[in-house]
């Protein structure tokens, strides 16, 4: 691969307020895959009053509590529309637990306060008043999907919007109709923290594959050997509500 190709530019969403149970890691897993498939990066960390980086190849974003979605609510709606133009060029994103319920309409909290979100999936999400934990198993394109989650909020999807998969153990985005998470062309919505990539290495290089493809055109991947992330999805898919 060509030294002289720009890197791939990632832009970690809401580092300080959207960053809980273990969230960082997808982002560690994206740079340190890159590296091994040959790609260089360059990490833009984005948070309410910086600049939006309008050149990013792929944006990750984490989970945090309604505190910190209250407190991203104005800036994330600020910038929706550069997002929605980077999704529709099909720039891979991320978004998690509590980020992917900002990417639908809104969140309305228990006591009736509704965050609004940005409508990059079609989806809402209320307040519930049991949580939903535990290590859950995701049928999805990319094979069985694992991960751990921890959310009281119950999403519903709109009829027309495609789920990221069917749970096969776990609650997913309700406890009732076996969805979880949420797609729009490369955009990716889970409540799958853990973190979620370093378990599920063949979906962390679909969006790497993607970000390459929106930044080169082409995308040339290496042979890793994942048999540690095979280990960990064995142990972890085992593993007791």
């Amino acid at each position: 691969m060509s030294q002289k190709r720009p890197p791939l530019t990632i832009v970690h969403l809401y580092s300080k307020d959207m960053n809980i149970y273990g969230d960082w890691g997808n982002v560690l897993t994206i740079l340190k895959r890159a590296a091994w498939h040959g790609y260089e990066t360059r990490l833009i960390t984005y948070d309410p009053g910086n600049t939006f980086p309008v050149e990013a190849d792929m944006i990750i974003g984490g989970g945090g509590q309604d505190s910190g979605q209250t407190k991203i609510q104005e800036d994330l709606l600020a910038i929706g529309d550069a997002l929605h133009k980077l999704a529709d060029r099909h720039v891979p994103m991320l978004a998690i637990c509590g980020l992917y319920q900002l990417f639908g309409h809104f969140f309305e909290t228990r006591e009736g306060k509704r965050i609004n979100g940005i409508g990059l999936f079609d989806l809402e999400t209320y307040g519930g008043d049991n949580r939903m934990i535990g290590n859950i198993v995701t049928k999805t394109e990319f094979g069985d999907t694992i991960g751990y989650e921890n959310h009281s909020g119950q999403t519903l999807l709109a009829n027309t919007q495609k789920s990221f998969g069917t749970v096969r153990k776990g609650y997913g985005n309700n406890g009732k109709d076996k969805t979880e998470g949420a797609i729009y062309k490369s955009v990716y919505g889970s409540y799958l923290h853990g973190s979620l990539l370093p378990k599920n290495p063949v979906f962390a290089d679909r969006l790497i594959e993607a970000a390459a493809m929106h930044r080169y055109g082409n995308y040339e991947p290496q042979v890793i050997d994942d048999r540690f992330a095979d280990e960990a999805r064995r142990i972890a898919a085992t593993r007791p509500r």
